[in-house]
């Protein structure tokens, strides 16, 4: 008897070695506020347990795509494309539809069906595509995501973290066609079917205003479009039944900008609104940094051609210090802000010879 218990007791620790992802993936929730400019955590919890993000995939999916391709290439919709399972913007096997307006289906619709023809055009095959989604996130530093499809699609080894995801929607945000397409709440498409997409994303939508505005029956071309201009001005929704409710949004007020992400979450609107508003009246810009030189010693100094402006609490700021790091050659230079042992941010700067 106690031999057999010992063998059920050894199955189920290599049952738990071999899909650690599992236990995560199912009933787990997680959120993160962050800086949306320097990437900084100013909220959390749970924030890196890997969870499946449901649709939140088509962040990366969209910027992976624009970094691969040309918006005005055309895609010829495949059988596999058109018939892809889930959320759709209803394409039709054979009909020719530009990189761009895929992309507004994408984020705007959520349509897995553009995901995937997305995919096959931009990187020879599906599995291709999750290739290079995977790669780019390596680039991008998210270590506790791992992509299997392009439209967040339930598998067990498709998951990220609240972190890792709200990283994600930042990088693709410095890109301009991707925060131009993920700020837009209404788009007239080119497709077959011609339909005006509304963005599902409740929060640009209430935030621009702008929904009472556009006449549905009037022919409108396809770059009749309405971006959000409230507080909250990009984001994307995602559901499944595993991952339950998931939400990026990115909001800004006043030159500040934060970037929420909640992981199964049932009320996360209302979350979401709350830890904006508890940055807002938190945190302030504060210039830690003016542009200008530094001389760091008789010989040597420093340049900044921007000023390091920071989001920090009241204390924070009394308590920011800066570390200045320079190679042996003295080429190279790197500044970094403390508060107490965390580094909130660092940026290279010009090295120069010191005025005297």
């Amino acid at each position: 008897m106690l031999r057999l218990v010992r063998l059920m007791v050894l199955m189920l620790l290599v049952g738990f070695l071999i899909f650690p992802e599992n236990g995560l993936a199912r009933g787990g929730s997680g959120h993160v506020v962050l800086d949306g400019d320097t990437g900084r955590v100013l909220n959390g919890v749970n924030s890196d347990a890997r969870l499946p993000i449901a649709s939140l995939t088509k962040i990366w999916t969209a910027l992976v795509a624009i970094e691969n391709s040309d918006l005005q290439e055309e895609v010829v919709i495949s059988p596999n494309a058109a018939m892809a399972e889930g959320s759709s913007i209803y394409l039709q096997a054979g009909e020719t539809v530009t990189v761009e307006t895929l992309l507004y289906g994408l984020m705007l619709r959520s349509g897995n069906d553009a995901a995937t023809a997305l995919a096959e055009h931009v990187g020879g095959s599906v599995e291709g595509f999750v290739r290079l989604m995977n790669e780019r996130a390596m680039i991008a530093g998210l270590t506790n995501t791992v992509f299997m499809n392009p439209s967040g699609l339930h598998h067990d080894q498709h998951l990220s973290s609240a972190r890792d995801t709200a990283e994600m929607l930042r990088v693709a945000l410095q890109n301009k066609s991707f925060e131009k397409i993920a700020s837009t709440v209404l788009y007239r498409a080119n497709t077959v079917n011609g339909m005006l997409w509304e963005n599902k994303h409740r929060l640009l939508r209430e935030g621009s205003g702008v929904a009472s505005e556009i006449n549905d029956e009037a022919e409108q071309p396809v770059s009749s479009l309405k971006s959000a201009t409230g507080t909250a001005f990009a984001g994307k929704t995602g559901f499944t039944k595993v991952a339950g409710r998931t939400l990026a949004t990115a909001f800004q007020k006043d030159g500040q900008t934060c970037i929420v992400v909640t992981l199964n979450e049932s009320d996360d609107w209302n979350v979401h609104l709350g830890l904006a508003n508890s940055v807002w009246q938190n945190y302030n810009i504060e210039t830690v940094v003016k542009k200008g030189k530094y001389n760091v010693n008789d010989k040597l100094a420093i340049r900044l051609e921007q000023p390091i402006r920071l989001q920090l609490k009241k204390e924070e700021k009394e308590a920011v210090r800066q570390v200045l790091q320079v190679s042996r050659k003295r080429k190279e230079a790197v500044l970094s802000i403390f508060i107490g042992e965390e580094r909130i941010y660092a940026t290279p700067v010009i090295v120069e010879s010191a005025d005297r």
